[in-house]
């Protein structure tokens, strides 16, 4: 079993997704934390990713814990609309920043609307707070947007807050740090 640390943009809809994954790719293999050519190292889809390279130990927490020698290593961005939450025991708990009050049934039978890109927005049902969906409390790290970075295999190195930080930074908005294994 693998464990990935997938980084999502708490936004439901990032501006220029697809040029900002790629100005991303970019900076992580002039930083040689991952290679520049994809190669059959990830766990989604068809299975390219891009794959872990030297550097990644000064950004992991436990470098040794790395996974250099395994078969799924690489990083693989999606720059599709997409639903991030934890793949053991995720209890479906959101709530709201404006009235405190728990709305996570409301919260997740939501997404088939929010999955689609019909809105990017919830209404709180308890008392009409309304904003992006990343903008209201979840007791577990979840994300809902458009980009995704899918560090495969990296979960029991993890990694460092100063380069999830700085991930942060260049993408202008706040990062959730979600954890799922495959």
């Amino acid at each position: 079993m693998s464990e990935q640390i997938i980084l999502v943009p708490r936004i439901s809809s990032l501006p220029e997704h697809e040029a900002r994954a790629g100005l991303l790719l970019r900076w992580l293999v002039r930083r040689d934390i991952v290679a520049a050519l994809p190669s059959t190292c990830g766990a989604l889809g068809n299975g390219m990713a891009h794959a872990i390279a030297a550097g990644a130990r000064a950004i992991a927490e436990r470098p040794e814990r790395l996974p250099f020698e395994q078969p799924l290593n690489g990083l693989q961005i999606v720059s599709k609309r997409c639903i991030y939450t934890p793949s053991e025991d995720f209890l479906e708990e959101a709530g709201c920043p404006e009235c405190r009050q728990e709305i996570g049934e409301a919260l997740f039978d939501s997404l088939d609307e929010w999955m689609p890109g019909d809105t990017d927005n919830f209404t709180c049902p308890e008392c009409g707070h309304e904003d992006d969906i990343n903008g209201f409390l979840f007791l577990q790290p979840c994300a809902f947007s458009n980009l995704g970075l899918v560090f495969n295999g990296w979960g029991p190195a993890g990694l460092r807050q100063a380069f999830v930080d700085e991930l942060a930074e260049r993408l202008g908005y706040p990062l959730a740090q979600v954890r799922v294994k495959r």
